[in-house]
């Protein structure tokens, strides 16, 4: 089958692509202007923009008024250790060892509203059904840069009339409530991890350039009768966290000393 030739802001697209992975154009610098592209590759300046709203949908520049097309600094990325357990600090629950210390950068918000759709078959109630949202934004203690968007959901029927609608929800926060208070424990969790686009509150809340995705981490908080009492929906930046965990080997990979399997 004969092969189509990529139009002509694509291959512009991917010629300063290549430039900007091979340090042509370092970090902080400014690529050639509008102009000078469509000269050097005999294309309009239309095109040429095109290729420039390729690279800052990627995340790779940031078109800056009165410098230009800016090349992003790429940070090495963090990892986020998902070891499959629960960790307790004199806090509370924890889940991620390397977030442990952060703090709320801002004041977290709690009330009523309508549960998103994709929430509401998770916890169990109708699409718009009113939900208790309690959502907090993340980060360092010492520079209060906004690292994670949390978001926790829970019932109304479990969560109104109790201490889990307050600001304060006191020691151990609401999963002491939930297991200690009104009966729930011991609660069980289970994780997804997946990323998307971010919506523009998380991208202004997270500080995000344009073209930036978030890993996202969804956890379910079980009873053990079955009810889901509560889903936390976290959010971070995907050019600055990845997410790992260790590997264990079931029964049927055991290994003996010597390369012997069992």
């Amino acid at each position: 089958m004969e092969h189509t030739p990529d139009p002509a802001y694509q291959r512009l697209a991917n010629d300063l692509r290549a430039a900007l992975a091979d340090g042509t154009y370092p970090p902080g610098s400014t690529l050639p202007r509008i102009t000078d592209l469509a000269d050097r590759y005999s294309i309009s300046k239309q095109t040429a923009r095109e290729a420039i709203a390729v690279l800052e949908s990627e995340g790779l520049v940031e078109v800056v008024r009165r410098r230009g097309t800016v090349v992003r600094e790429q940070p090495g990325r963090r990892v986020i250790t998902r070891s499959r357990q629960v960790h307790r600090d004199e806090i509370g629950y924890y889940f991620d060892p390397a977030a442990q210390p952060w703090v709320a950068v801002r004041k977290p918000t709690v009330g009523w509203g309508p549960a998103p759709r994709e929430i509401a078959a998770l916890l169990g109630v109708a699409p718009g059904g009113t939900v208790l949202i309690r959502d907090r934004l993340m980060g360092h203690p010492g520079t209060l840069a906004p690292q994670q968007a949390a978001t926790s959901y829970l019932p109304e029927a479990i969560a109104r009339g109790t201490r889990l609608a307050e600001g304060d929800t006191g020691p151990g926060g609401i999963y002491d409530r939930l297991e200690r208070d009104l009966g729930h424990g011991p609660l069980t969790w289970h994780e997804t991890i997946g990323a998307r686009m971010p919506t523009p509150t998380e991208t202004a809340d997270l500080q995000l350039p344009r073209g930036t995705p978030v890993l996202r981490v969804l956890r379910t908080a079980t009873a053990p009768d079955g009810t889901v009492v509560e889903v936390n929906d976290t959010r971070m930046s995907a050019s600055a966290y990845e997410i790992g965990y260790p590997l264990t080997r079931d029964a049927t990979a055991a290994w003996r000393p010597g390369g012997r399997r069992e």
